[in-house]
């Protein structure tokens, strides 16, 4: 369970520099001054564990001599929630981040160095099919076969999802508003007849948003799609043993670097869908710390 941040008294003048609400104080002062780990209980606020970026954030901890760190569990839903909390009072957190996400329109925030390269540059997002689809439902191998996107695309409809559409009717709304884009995507593809389609996807507010986008241009050709909403590990399983016909939702290469491993051989990969996506620990702009380096 996702453990409260709790609010510490910070200055400007941090010996490991470091922002938050109050006076400035003089750089090298002892009253009031405290280190970034004290600051936010030496904890880093996860999501998932079975996610990528969570085992990419074990690997910085160790890389980094973090031992005193701990990364908290939980969920992409309570990472904002806590990122929010803190943000409104202009408290420190430290939070595992990807883009694109919401919440880098919605907050001022910043990505922390990664000298040592342990998150990896920038990343692609693929389609991911079951052996076979092609085959199958050669229309829906189509559609994921030509469905590309940008992460302006993508961000128009979580902001709609953030402040309050469902997901279905954001992802419809978006569909309307770009035919040329859906045609490009749906050229060539067989119609349905009432198909069903098994779509997996992991909870971040991205492949909510891709999935159901593609959910529903799949249910406009007239195929039936269920959606089934897991971590990573299972929606990889699925696909490669068949109980799931695709997800779109594989972050390469590598924060899916595993899965890619030990299911060589058992998927299709269509390509990337969304180009130029990043992970890595995100933190309030206001916090006057650049690196991960300065976590020590």
């Amino acid at each position: 369970m996702l453990r409260k941040v709790v609010k510490a008294t910070v200055a400007l003048g941090l010996v490991v520099g470091l922002a938050a609400c109050g006076d400035k104080e003089e750089a090298g002062t002892s009253a009031g001054t405290t280190s970034v780990g004290e600051s936010v209980e030496y904890e880093i606020v996860g999501i998932d564990p079975g996610a990528g970026i969570m085992k990419a954030t074990s690997s910085a901890i160790e890389e980094y001599g973090l031992e005193d760190w701990t990364l908290v569990e939980g969920s992409g839903a309570a990472m904002t929630a806590a990122l929010k909390k803190a943000y409104d009072k202009e408290e420190p957190i430290i939070v595992t981040g990807w883009t694109p996400h919401w919440k880098f329109a919605k907050y001022d925030l910043k990505y922390l160095e990664d000298p040592k390269g342990i998150f990896g540059g920038e990343e692609n997002i693929h389609s991911i099919a079951r052996l076979g689809l092609k085959d199958d439902l050669p229309g829906v191998y189509t559609v994921l076969n030509n469905f590309f996107w940008t992460a302006d695309d993508m961000n128009t409809v979580m902001s709609d999802i953030q402040e309050g559409t469902k997901p279905e009717e954001a992802a419809a709304k978006w569909v309307e508003e770009n035919t040329e884009k859906v045609a490009e995507w749906t050229d060539g593809a067989e119609k349905g007849n009432g198909e069903e389609v098994k779509l997996a996807y992991v909870a971040w507010d991205s492949e909510i948003a891709s999935t159901n986008v593609i959910a529903n241009v799949l249910k406009d050709l007239g195929y039936k799609v269920s959606m089934s909403q897991v971590e990573a590990g299972p929606m990889w399983t699925g696909v490669a043993d068949g109980s799931v016909d695709a997800h779109i939702a594989g972050w390469l290469p590598v924060t899916h670097a595993d899965y890619v491993k030990e299911f060589e051989g058992k998927f299709e990969d269509l390509g990337a869908n969304l180009e130029g996506t990043k992970i890595g620990l995100v933190v309030p702009s206001y916090m006057e710390i650049d690196s991960i380096e300065d976590l020590k």
